[in-house]
Protein backbone atom coordinates (compact mmCIF):
# COMPACT_ATOMS: atom_id res chain seq x y z
CA UNK A 1 0.00 0.00 0.00
CA UNK A 2 1.22 3.48 -0.84
CA UNK A 3 2.02 5.42 2.33
CA UNK A 4 3.41 8.50 0.53
CA UNK A 5 1.15 11.50 0.05
CA UNK A 6 1.42 15.17 -0.85
CA UNK A 7 -1.20 17.78 0.07
CA UNK A 8 -1.34 21.39 -1.09
CA UNK A 9 -3.45 24.51 -0.49
CA UNK A 10 -4.45 23.45 3.02
CA UNK A 11 -4.87 25.46 6.21
CA UNK A 12 -2.53 23.50 8.46
CA UNK A 13 -3.45 23.70 12.15
CA UNK A 14 -0.15 23.34 13.97
CA UNK A 15 0.30 23.06 17.73
CA UNK A 16 0.46 26.82 18.22
CA UNK A 17 -0.15 28.44 14.83
CA UNK A 18 -1.91 28.18 11.48
CA UNK A 19 -0.28 28.28 8.05
CA UNK A 20 -1.58 27.82 4.53
CA UNK A 21 0.60 25.49 2.52
CA UNK A 22 1.69 21.92 1.93
CA UNK A 23 2.32 18.71 3.82
CA UNK A 24 4.18 15.62 2.62
CA UNK A 25 3.97 12.09 3.98
CA UNK A 26 6.56 9.35 3.56
CA UNK A 27 6.21 5.84 4.94
CA UNK A 28 3.26 6.81 7.07
CA UNK A 29 5.05 9.70 8.81
CA UNK A 30 4.95 13.46 8.26
CA UNK A 31 8.11 14.18 6.24
CA UNK A 32 7.91 17.95 5.78
CA UNK A 33 5.57 20.94 5.73
CA UNK A 34 5.80 24.38 4.22
CA UNK A 35 4.04 27.52 3.04
CA UNK A 36 4.91 26.98 -0.61
CA UNK A 37 4.40 24.17 -3.10
CA UNK A 38 1.99 23.41 -5.91
CA UNK A 39 1.88 19.61 -6.15
CA UNK A 40 -0.32 17.05 -4.49
CA UNK A 41 -3.94 16.67 -3.42
CA UNK A 42 -5.59 20.10 -3.52
CA UNK A 43 -7.45 20.86 -0.27
CA UNK A 44 -8.95 24.00 -1.80
CA UNK A 45 -8.40 25.94 1.43
CA UNK A 46 -9.93 23.36 3.78
CA UNK A 47 -8.40 22.81 7.21
CA UNK A 48 -5.86 20.06 7.77
CA UNK A 49 -6.10 19.16 11.47
CA UNK A 50 -4.18 16.50 13.38
CA UNK A 51 -6.08 13.30 14.05
CA UNK A 52 -8.12 13.72 17.21
CA UNK A 53 -7.23 11.71 20.32
CA UNK A 54 -10.20 10.54 22.40
CA UNK A 55 -9.41 9.48 25.98
CA UNK A 56 -12.84 8.62 27.39
CA UNK A 57 -15.76 7.47 25.28
CA UNK A 58 -18.60 5.21 26.41
CA UNK A 59 -19.77 4.97 22.82
CA UNK A 60 -18.75 1.35 22.23
CA UNK A 61 -20.88 0.24 25.18
CA UNK A 62 -23.90 2.00 23.68
CA UNK A 63 -23.50 0.00 20.45
CA UNK A 64 -22.95 -3.24 22.36
CA UNK A 65 -25.97 -2.64 24.62
CA UNK A 66 -28.33 -0.52 22.50
CA UNK A 67 -31.31 -1.26 24.77
CA UNK A 68 -31.64 -2.59 28.34
CA UNK A 69 -31.22 -6.36 28.15
CA UNK A 70 -30.19 -6.28 24.46
CA UNK A 71 -26.57 -7.21 23.71
CA UNK A 72 -25.37 -6.83 20.12
CA UNK A 73 -22.75 -8.91 18.37
CA UNK A 74 -19.55 -7.39 19.85
CA UNK A 75 -17.58 -7.30 16.60
CA UNK A 76 -20.47 -5.70 14.73
CA UNK A 77 -20.86 -3.18 17.56
CA UNK A 78 -17.15 -2.39 17.38
CA UNK A 79 -17.27 -1.91 13.60
CA UNK A 80 -20.18 0.54 13.93
CA UNK A 81 -18.41 2.41 16.73
CA UNK A 82 -15.14 2.54 14.78
CA UNK A 83 -16.84 3.92 11.67
CA UNK A 84 -18.52 6.68 13.65
CA UNK A 85 -15.49 7.80 15.64
CA UNK A 86 -13.21 7.77 12.59
CA UNK A 87 -15.66 9.74 10.47
CA UNK A 88 -15.63 12.31 13.29
CA UNK A 89 -11.89 12.84 12.74
CA UNK A 90 -10.78 10.67 15.67
CA UNK A 91 -7.73 8.57 14.76
CA UNK A 92 -6.82 7.37 18.27
CA UNK A 93 -9.61 6.26 20.60
CA UNK A 94 -9.48 4.92 24.13
CA UNK A 95 -12.53 2.68 24.36
CA UNK A 96 -13.82 2.97 27.91
CA UNK A 97 -14.78 -0.38 29.41
CA UNK A 98 -16.46 -0.40 32.79
CA UNK A 99 -14.75 -2.43 35.51
CA UNK A 100 -16.93 -3.50 38.44
CA UNK A 101 -20.39 -5.05 38.66
CA UNK A 102 -23.44 -3.39 40.23
CA UNK A 103 -27.17 -3.99 40.58
CA UNK A 104 -27.71 -2.84 36.99
CA UNK A 105 -25.04 -5.18 35.58
CA UNK A 106 -24.43 -7.98 38.07
CA UNK A 107 -22.29 -9.99 35.63
CA UNK A 108 -20.23 -7.10 34.29
CA UNK A 109 -17.09 -9.22 34.13
CA UNK A 110 -18.58 -11.37 31.38
CA UNK A 111 -19.26 -8.30 29.24
CA UNK A 112 -15.81 -6.84 29.87
CA UNK A 113 -14.33 -10.09 28.60
CA UNK A 114 -16.47 -9.91 25.46
CA UNK A 115 -15.56 -6.28 24.68
CA UNK A 116 -11.84 -6.52 25.45
CA UNK A 117 -11.72 -9.71 23.41
CA UNK A 118 -13.42 -8.05 20.43
CA UNK A 119 -11.10 -5.01 20.50
CA UNK A 120 -8.00 -7.20 20.82
CA UNK A 121 -9.08 -9.51 17.97
CA UNK A 122 -10.17 -6.69 15.66
CA UNK A 123 -6.93 -4.80 16.12
CA UNK A 124 -4.81 -7.92 15.56
CA UNK A 125 -6.72 -8.61 12.34
CA UNK A 126 -6.40 -4.97 11.18
CA UNK A 127 -10.17 -4.54 10.91
CA UNK A 128 -10.30 -1.03 12.34
CA UNK A 129 -9.87 2.44 10.84
CA UNK A 130 -8.83 4.23 14.04
CA UNK A 131 -6.16 3.13 16.48
CA UNK A 132 -8.12 1.58 19.35
CA UNK A 133 -6.71 1.44 22.88
CA UNK A 134 -8.50 0.55 26.10
CA UNK A 135 -9.46 2.68 29.12
CA UNK A 136 -10.52 0.75 32.22
CA UNK A 137 -13.21 2.75 34.09
CA UNK A 138 -12.82 1.32 37.59
CA UNK A 139 -15.91 1.63 39.81
CA UNK A 140 -14.13 1.54 43.15
CA UNK A 141 -17.18 0.74 45.28
CA UNK A 142 -17.84 -2.50 43.40
CA UNK A 143 -17.02 -5.77 45.14
CA UNK A 144 -15.30 -7.23 42.06
CA UNK A 145 -13.59 -4.12 40.65
CA UNK A 146 -10.10 -5.17 41.74
CA UNK A 147 -10.55 -8.72 40.47
CA UNK A 148 -11.63 -7.47 37.05
CA UNK A 149 -8.89 -4.85 36.94
CA UNK A 150 -6.22 -7.47 37.63
CA UNK A 151 -7.62 -9.66 34.86
CA UNK A 152 -7.24 -7.00 32.14
CA UNK A 153 -4.73 -4.40 33.26
CA UNK A 154 -1.77 -6.08 31.56
CA UNK A 155 -3.46 -6.38 28.16
CA UNK A 156 -1.11 -4.50 25.82
CA UNK A 157 -3.97 -2.28 24.62
CA UNK A 158 -4.79 -1.03 28.12
CA UNK A 159 -3.07 2.36 28.51
CA UNK A 160 -5.36 4.27 30.89
CA UNK A 161 -7.41 3.59 34.03
CA UNK A 162 -9.78 5.98 35.79
CA UNK A 163 -10.71 5.95 39.48
CA UNK A 164 -14.49 6.33 39.73
CA UNK A 165 -16.96 6.31 42.61
CA UNK A 166 -20.61 7.06 41.91
CA UNK A 167 -21.74 6.57 45.50
CA UNK A 168 -24.67 8.88 46.36
CA UNK A 169 -23.66 11.91 48.41
CA UNK A 170 -20.29 12.58 46.81
CA UNK A 171 -18.52 13.59 43.60
CA UNK A 172 -21.00 13.65 40.68
CA UNK A 173 -23.88 13.00 43.07
CA UNK A 174 -23.01 15.30 45.98
CA UNK A 175 -26.60 16.51 45.80
CA UNK A 176 -28.87 13.55 46.58
CA UNK A 177 -31.65 15.21 44.59
CA UNK A 178 -29.63 14.58 41.43
CA UNK A 179 -29.14 10.94 42.41
CA UNK A 180 -32.85 10.45 43.04
CA UNK A 181 -33.67 12.13 39.73
CA UNK A 182 -31.22 9.96 37.80
CA UNK A 183 -31.98 6.56 39.31
CA UNK A 184 -35.71 6.90 39.84
CA UNK A 185 -36.02 8.05 36.24
CA UNK A 186 -33.93 5.08 35.15
CA UNK A 187 -35.47 2.36 37.36
CA UNK A 188 -38.87 3.60 38.49
CA UNK A 189 -38.11 2.83 42.14
CA UNK A 190 -40.30 4.27 44.89
CA UNK A 191 -38.88 6.63 47.52
CA UNK A 192 -38.70 3.76 50.03
CA UNK A 193 -36.90 1.54 47.53
CA UNK A 194 -34.51 4.38 46.73
CA UNK A 195 -33.66 4.78 50.41
CA UNK A 196 -32.75 1.10 50.63
CA UNK A 197 -30.81 1.32 47.37
CA UNK A 198 -28.81 4.34 48.60
CA UNK A 199 -28.04 2.68 51.93
CA UNK A 200 -26.68 -0.37 50.10
CA UNK A 201 -24.50 1.79 47.83
CA UNK A 202 -23.04 3.68 50.80
CA UNK A 203 -22.28 0.38 52.57
CA UNK A 204 -20.44 -0.88 49.47
CA UNK A 205 -18.46 2.35 49.31
CA UNK A 206 -17.39 2.04 52.92
CA UNK A 207 -16.31 -1.56 52.45
CA UNK A 208 -14.63 -1.53 49.04
CA UNK A 209 -13.71 1.94 47.76
CA UNK A 210 -10.66 2.63 49.91
CA UNK A 211 -8.95 -0.77 49.53
CA UNK A 212 -9.78 -0.97 45.81
CA UNK A 213 -8.37 2.49 45.14
CA UNK A 214 -5.15 1.76 47.00
CA UNK A 215 -4.60 -1.55 45.19
CA UNK A 216 -5.47 -0.27 41.70
CA UNK A 217 -3.24 2.79 42.07
CA UNK A 218 -0.33 0.65 43.25
CA UNK A 219 -0.76 -1.86 40.45
CA UNK A 220 -1.27 0.83 37.83
CA UNK A 221 2.02 2.48 38.68
CA UNK A 222 3.82 -0.86 38.66
CA UNK A 223 2.80 -1.54 35.06
CA UNK A 224 3.01 2.04 33.80
CA UNK A 225 -0.66 2.92 33.26
CA UNK A 226 -1.75 6.54 33.01
CA UNK A 227 -4.28 7.22 35.78
CA UNK A 228 -7.27 9.57 35.88
CA UNK A 229 -9.39 10.73 38.79
CA UNK A 230 -13.08 11.00 37.92
CA UNK A 231 -15.65 13.59 39.06
CA UNK A 232 -13.51 15.32 41.69
CA UNK A 233 -15.66 17.83 43.55
CA UNK A 234 -13.44 19.19 46.33
CA UNK A 235 -9.85 20.23 46.95
CA UNK A 236 -9.56 17.16 49.18
CA UNK A 237 -10.44 14.90 46.23
CA UNK A 238 -7.71 16.56 44.18
CA UNK A 239 -5.19 16.25 47.02
CA UNK A 240 -5.91 12.53 47.09
CA UNK A 241 -5.44 12.31 43.31
CA UNK A 242 -2.12 14.11 43.54
CA UNK A 243 -0.92 11.78 46.31
CA UNK A 244 -1.90 8.84 44.12
CA UNK A 245 0.17 10.08 41.19
CA UNK A 246 -2.83 10.72 38.96
CA UNK A 247 -2.13 12.54 35.67
CA UNK A 248 -5.65 13.49 34.50
CA UNK A 249 -8.58 15.15 36.28
CA UNK A 250 -11.65 13.81 34.46
CA UNK A 251 -14.80 15.94 34.61
CA UNK A 252 -14.23 17.96 37.80
CA UNK A 253 -17.69 18.95 38.97
CA UNK A 254 -16.88 22.27 40.68
CA UNK A 255 -14.71 25.33 40.07
CA UNK A 256 -12.97 24.55 43.37
CA UNK A 257 -11.86 21.14 42.10
CA UNK A 258 -10.80 22.55 38.72
CA UNK A 259 -8.65 25.25 40.34
CA UNK A 260 -7.08 22.68 42.68
CA UNK A 261 -6.37 20.43 39.68
CA UNK A 262 -4.59 23.27 37.89
CA UNK A 263 -2.50 23.94 41.02
CA UNK A 264 -1.69 20.22 41.23
CA UNK A 265 -0.59 20.23 37.57
CA UNK A 266 -3.21 17.69 36.49
CA UNK A 267 -4.52 17.74 32.92
CA UNK A 268 -8.13 18.93 33.25
CA UNK A 269 -10.52 16.97 31.02
CA UNK A 270 -14.12 17.98 30.34
CA UNK A 271 -16.85 16.77 28.03
CA UNK A 272 -17.16 18.15 24.51
CA UNK A 273 -20.97 17.68 24.65
CA UNK A 274 -20.86 20.13 27.56
CA UNK A 275 -19.17 22.69 25.26
CA UNK A 276 -21.55 22.06 22.36
CA UNK A 277 -24.68 22.25 24.55
CA UNK A 278 -23.34 25.12 26.65
CA UNK A 279 -23.89 23.24 29.89
CA UNK A 280 -23.51 19.91 31.66
CA UNK A 281 -26.26 17.32 31.17
CA UNK A 282 -26.03 16.50 34.91
CA UNK A 283 -26.12 20.05 36.23
CA UNK A 284 -22.39 20.36 36.95
CA UNK A 285 -20.04 23.16 35.92
CA UNK A 286 -19.86 24.51 32.36
CA UNK A 287 -16.78 23.42 30.39
CA UNK A 288 -16.83 26.71 28.49
CA UNK A 289 -16.73 28.64 31.78
CA UNK A 290 -13.68 26.59 32.79
CA UNK A 291 -12.04 27.33 29.43
CA UNK A 292 -12.53 31.07 29.98
CA UNK A 293 -10.64 30.69 33.29
CA UNK A 294 -7.81 28.69 31.63
CA UNK A 295 -8.97 25.58 33.49
CA UNK A 296 -9.47 23.26 30.51
CA UNK A 297 -6.74 21.18 28.87
CA UNK A 298 -8.50 18.25 27.21
CA UNK A 299 -11.91 17.61 25.70
CA UNK A 300 -13.52 14.17 25.49
CA UNK A 301 -16.46 13.24 23.28
CA UNK A 302 -17.84 11.08 26.12
CA UNK A 303 -21.12 9.91 24.56
CA UNK A 304 -21.27 11.83 21.20
CA UNK A 305 -18.21 11.16 18.98
CA UNK A 306 -18.68 14.14 16.64
CA UNK A 307 -18.85 16.53 19.60
CA UNK A 308 -15.04 16.35 19.84
CA UNK A 309 -14.47 18.09 16.50
CA UNK A 310 -17.50 20.35 16.86
CA UNK A 311 -16.57 21.28 20.43
CA UNK A 312 -13.06 22.35 19.43
CA UNK A 313 -14.33 24.72 16.73
CA UNK A 314 -17.02 25.98 19.10
CA UNK A 315 -14.44 26.78 21.79
CA UNK A 316 -12.41 28.82 19.31
CA UNK A 317 -15.57 30.66 18.28
CA UNK A 318 -16.98 31.34 21.75
CA UNK A 319 -13.92 31.91 23.95
CA UNK A 320 -12.06 35.04 22.92
CA UNK A 321 -8.71 34.07 24.40
CA UNK A 322 -8.61 30.61 22.74
CA UNK A 323 -7.30 30.44 19.17
CA UNK A 324 -8.24 27.63 16.79
CA UNK A 325 -4.79 25.96 17.14
CA UNK A 326 -5.16 26.09 20.94
CA UNK A 327 -8.66 24.62 20.72
CA UNK A 328 -7.55 21.83 18.37
CA UNK A 329 -4.65 21.04 20.73
CA UNK A 330 -7.23 20.24 23.43
CA UNK A 331 -8.53 17.37 21.28
CA UNK A 332 -5.22 16.19 19.82
CA UNK A 333 -1.83 17.12 21.29
CA UNK A 334 -2.92 17.62 24.90
CA UNK A 335 -4.75 14.28 25.29
CA UNK A 336 -1.90 12.47 23.51
CA UNK A 337 0.61 13.93 25.98
CA UNK A 338 -1.62 13.23 28.98
CA UNK A 339 -1.82 9.56 27.98
CA UNK A 340 1.91 9.30 27.29
CA UNK A 341 1.61 9.02 23.48
CA UNK A 342 4.44 11.13 22.10
CA UNK A 343 4.27 9.93 18.49
CA UNK A 344 0.98 11.63 17.53
CA UNK A 345 -1.42 14.48 18.25
CA UNK A 346 0.13 17.24 16.13
CA UNK A 347 1.17 18.13 12.61
CA UNK A 348 4.94 17.99 12.98
CA UNK A 349 7.80 16.40 11.11
CA UNK A 350 8.47 12.89 12.42
CA UNK A 351 4.98 12.38 13.85
CA UNK A 352 2.43 9.83 12.66
CA UNK A 353 0.56 10.98 9.56
CA UNK A 354 -2.81 10.97 11.31
CA UNK A 355 -4.98 13.89 10.18
CA UNK A 356 -8.33 14.99 8.82
CA UNK A 357 -9.58 17.31 6.10
CA UNK A 358 -12.22 19.62 7.59
CA UNK A 359 -14.44 22.16 5.86
CA UNK A 360 -16.10 24.85 7.96
CA UNK A 361 -19.38 26.16 6.46
CA UNK A 362 -21.09 29.37 7.54
CA UNK A 363 -23.24 27.67 10.18
CA UNK A 364 -20.07 26.73 12.10
CA UNK A 365 -20.69 22.95 12.15
CA UNK A 366 -17.51 21.39 10.72
CA UNK A 367 -17.65 18.81 7.94
CA UNK A 368 -15.05 16.04 8.10
CA UNK A 369 -14.38 15.36 4.42
CA UNK A 370 -11.58 12.79 4.73
CA UNK A 371 -9.40 11.12 7.37
CA UNK A 372 -5.94 9.55 7.13
CA UNK A 373 -4.15 7.30 9.63
CA UNK A 374 -0.49 6.42 9.16
CA UNK A 375 -0.72 8.11 5.77
CA UNK A 376 -3.53 5.83 4.59
CA UNK A 377 -6.93 7.29 3.81
CA UNK A 378 -9.49 5.55 6.05
CA UNK A 379 -12.53 7.80 5.46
Amino acid sequence: MNENLSIKNAKLILADSEITGTLNVQNGMIADMGSTGDTGLDFDGDYLVPGLVELHTDHLESHYRPRPGVFWDPMAALHAHDAQVTSSGITTVFDAVRIGSDTDMKNMGEHVDVLVGAITKAKAEKRLRSDHLIHLRCELSSHDALEQFEQYCQNELVKLASLMDHTPGQRQFMQLEQYYLYYQGKTGMSDAEMEQFIAARIAEHEQFSGPNRQAIVKRGHEIGLALASHDDATAEHVDEAKRDGVAIAEFPTTIEAAKASRKANLAILMGAPNVVRGKSHSGNISATDLAKEDLLDVLSSDYVPFSLMQGAFKLAENVEQITLPQAIAKVSLNPARAAGLDDRGELAVGKKADFARVHLPEDGVPIVRAVWRDGQRVI
